[in-house]
């Protein structure tokens, strides 16, 4: 298995350059050269499997023997989704009139990041204690992301983890996730802006080849392409579980499953929609709040940015830069990486891009979309209660909004992906009237110390932000030199 960019200038990458790295050389992302399809025999082999065994078969397809034997990669995954509060990982919620929700947030962080977040920081310590070597991770979140890096990752030898999050844009749990933190290879900045201002400094930061190979910088984004890989596994767990293709006939044509996604950086979509290459007939549904770039771009093929980021009650999907649509339209366009770079550079210099009407088309076919605004949700959220008594976070309701207002072909069996704990976004809770018992390891961070740096606004500030950020970097090599400690 090899992996090549998005933007056609790099190929031939294996999985262990692939994980240490953020974006490609040439500005793109990377994807493996060719897709592995999975026959229905395969499929069916695989019913009845644990979500833990079944993450191994999905790596196995990505992660060549040779760099990670077999025995070492249950291992691996084993370990990583050991700390989970459910046995089972993740659970179906079986709700009224065919709702059915898959929930995916009883990791650490209750946040559907969990699960692949921990199975890539044990790749990546997997290959930095074999090589006696240690890296940096720089991870932009809006939210999820960056709890579930320093969660995943904290105390590790091999890994230093650097995390910007937008201040005052995410709720007092996702903030103290991060803030809370005490140990010494974890790094917290506090940014004045939004997620997408965030990602402006970084994208500078990781063109700069010299700074990403001396100090071993790496992405723990849904850039990582493992991140992605991992959530493989829970489209796949989803359909073999709700599909209903145990009852179609062995030599007949598998069911399909419509899944519905909360979607912001469109890293599950992109996963979903690899999946659907895979062979697996997946009917994907992508949902937005009112940062509907991805729905515009569905509906009427405008790839274009608002001007600025709006705040909503679903925080973690509040994005205007939903840079995991560069896979979608790789894959979309058959891997052609110059049309794709031509798309993407257009987009990054003017924020805008137009896709050509057949493009429009192509995309329209294999992906729908809808978006909720902060009343949908809250409306959702008290039906949802008021029906099942079943609290859904304010992410997992713009999902479920979909359920509730648009129209379902007889006999599609439908999923719902649930991203993460209501326990997170109290605010939202409330706001709808309805009450949820906190788990006693959210209350308990109230009672911690915290630490964290600003990132203040200024006339000049993605420059200054960019400077900020690599002093940081470059500080905590300096600190591995004088512990005698080794480079990426």
């Amino acid at each position: 298995m090899q992996y090549c960019s998005t933007r056609g200038g790099v190929h031939g990458r294996d999985f262990r350059d692939v994980l240490f790295s953020g974006y490609a050389p040439d500005g793109g992302m990377f994807m493996p050269e060719s897709v592995p399809v999975l026959s229905p025999d395969t499929l069916r082999g695989w019913r009845g499997l644990t979500y833990t065994k079944l993450v191994v078969e999905v790596a196995s397809l990505f992660i060549p023997t040779q760099l990670i034997p077999r025995e070492d990669l249950e291992v691996l995954v084993g370990e990583a989704l050991s700390g989970f509060s459910v046995p089972e990982v993740l659970r179906i919620a079986w709700l009224k009139e065919g709702l059915s929700v898959l929930e995916l947030f009883h990791g650490d962080t209750l946040a559907f990041k969990d699960l692949a977040m921990t199975c890539t920081v044990r790749f990546l310590d997997y290959f930095l204690r074999k090589e006696n070597r240690r890296a940096t991770v720089l991870v932009g979140t809006s939210g999820d992301t960056g709890g579930s890096a320093i969660q995943s990752a904290k105390g590790l030898s091999g890994l230093d983890v650097v995390v910007i999050y937008p201040r005052g844009r995410i709720t007092p749990v996702q903030e103290k996730h991060m803030i809370t933190c005490l140990e010494d290879n974890v790094h917290v900045f506090a940014a004045d802006g939004s997620s997408d201002d965030i990602d402006q400094p970084l994208r500078c930061l990781f063109a700069d080849q010299e700074l990403v190979r001396s100090h071993g910088l790496l992405s723990l984004n849904s850039v990582n392409w493992s991140r992605v890989m991992i959530q493989l596994a829970h489209f796949i767990y989803a359909y073999l579980e709700l599909s209903g293709m145990e009852q179609a006939e062995t030599d007949g044509d598998l069911p399909e499953l419509e899944v519905v996604v909360p979607t912001g950086g469109a890293g599950n979509i992109a996963a979903g929609y690899i999946v659907k290459q895979m062979g697996l007939p997946l009917k994907l549904v992508a949902m937005v709040n009112s940062n509907d770039i991805v729905h515009r771009t569905v509906t009427s093929g405008d790839f274009s940015m608002a001007a600025n980021v709006t705040q909503t009650l679903a925080p973690a999907i509040d994005i205007q830069d939903p840079y995991n649509m560069e896979r979608v339209f790789w894959l979309l366009l058959g891997r052609d990486g110059a049309a794709v770079k031509n798309m993407m550079e257009e987009f990054q210099q003017s924020y805008r891009h137009s896709l050509q009407e057949n493009n429009h088309k192509l995309l329209s076919q294999v992906l729908s979309s809808g978006t909720v605004t902060d009343e949908g949700i809250l409306e959702t959220m008290r039906r949802c209660w008021e029906e099942n008594q079943y609290v859904l976070c304010p992410h997992t309701a713009v999902a479920v909004w979909h359920h509730y207002h648009c129209s379902h072909s007889p006999g599609l069996n439908r999923c719902y992906i649930a991203t993460a704990s209501p326990a997170k976004f109290q605010a939202a809770v409330q706001k709808a009237g309805l009450t949820f018992d906190l788990p006693e390891a959210v209350l308990a961070l109230d009672k911690l110390a915290i630490r964290y740096e600003n990132l203040e606004r200024s006339q000049n500030w993605c420059k200054d932000w960019e400077d900020r950020l690599r002093e940081k970097i470059q500080s905590v090599s300096s600190a591995r030199k004088s512990r005698g400690t080794y480079y990426i």
